[in-house]
């Protein structure tokens, strides 16, 4: 779907169950996103089916999966979420913690972020991140992110920062 200097950003596949589980297992996405349950092929396969195609599906957008270029590696996961309890849809990532630290959330993001202005013509977007997130809060500032306060959304799990884009 995109490509950058050294990503592919694509939708996710059921083949894509075995990174799922890697990734929604993650040391990093468990301590700042949540425990999603997920620890089987089949409960890979229902996640993707359920909430990832199920987005694709209702609102045009949905979570990527961001691949190495060189070697097709899988190394996170970027797109836009619909949250109830938030006016918009708001940027979600999540990456591998082998993978952190090397520019490649801000270099999926920028494109991802100019795909949704210019193919969906999204609104400014929102974004959240756990209190003590404070590498995703950077890069979201990195962005032109602006945070707003915090949030206590319906079906999230405790409170939120919330950040608006510029």
């Amino acid at each position: 779907m995109l490509e950058t200097e050294r990503l592919t950003i694509r939708r996710i596949t059921l083949d894509d169950a075995p990174f799922m589980i890697a990734t929604l297992n993650d040391p990093g996405f468990l301590a700042h996103i949540g425990d999603r349950g997920v620890r089987t092929l089949a409960d890979a396969e229902a996640y993707i089916r359920d909430r990832i195609f199920a987005s694709y599906e209702a609102n045009g957008f949905g979570m990527f999966r961001v691949a190495l270029k060189d070697g097709d590696e899988g190394i996170g996961t970027i797109g836009f979420v619909k949250r109830e309890g938030l006016k918009g849809p708001d940027l979600g990532f999540a990456f591998l913690e082998a993978h952190t630290g090397k520019g490649y959330g801000h270099e999926a993001a920028r494109a991802l972020l100019d795909w949704g202005r210019e193919t969906l013509n999204l609104p400014p977007l929102l974004a959240i991140t756990a209190p003590d997130n404070h590498a995703s809060a950077a890069l979201l500032t990195k962005l032109g992110f602006r945070e707003e306060g915090r949030i206590t959304l319906p079906t999230h799990g405790g409170e939120s920062r919330l950040f608006v884009q510029r």
